[in-house]
């Protein structure tokens, strides 16, 4: 037996129970415990020369076939500040937020929705680089990247 749940929203987390008659043992039941997140995160750290090129998936283990169809954005966060980088709507091309002086120029969207910054500068140690995908109205899944600049 199986509870098949369609458009799966956070007001449908809560305890499940399945229960059953059996001859000659009487009734049976199993309660599971539904969880149902508005946000998923997973967290990076990428290493790479200074004035090389970064490139910065944006989630690692989801297909990128499967992101196409979503709108996602990349921002960059610095002291408790979430700047866009890059937004993209599936109907339209990428559109570069150009207001950004520290990467205006060196943020491109490349292959597979991945962050691409050339060329890496020692300001961007430390500095975290998130995607966001809204893959539903109530889902948010965020990739994470933590970026160590070394220089030679």
């Amino acid at each position: 037996w199986a509870l098949h749940l369609k458009n799966v929203t956070v007001s449908l987390s809560g305890q499940y129970e399945c229960s059953f008659a059996t001859y000659p043992y009487g009734r049976k039941a199993a309660k599971i415990q539904l969880i149902v997140k508005a946000e998923e995160e997973q967290h990076y750290m990428k290493e790479v020369w200074l004035n090389q090129t970064l490139e910065i998936p944006c989630l690692e283990e989801t297909a990128s076939e499967n992101l196409s169809n979503y709108p996602l954005k990349w921002l960059v966060e610095e002291d408790g500040r979430k700047e866009e980088l890059v937004t993209k709507e599936p109907s339209c091309p990428a559109v570069y937020r150009n207001s950004s002086m520290l990467y205006g120029q060196r943020v491109h969207l490349g292959l597979n929705n991945a962050l691409k910054i050339f060329p890496t500068k020692i300001t961007d140690d430390g500095r975290v680089f998130s995607c966001h995908v809204v893959s539903h109205p109530e889902r948010v899944q965020k990739s994470s990247t933590t970026v160590r600049v070394f220089g030679k």
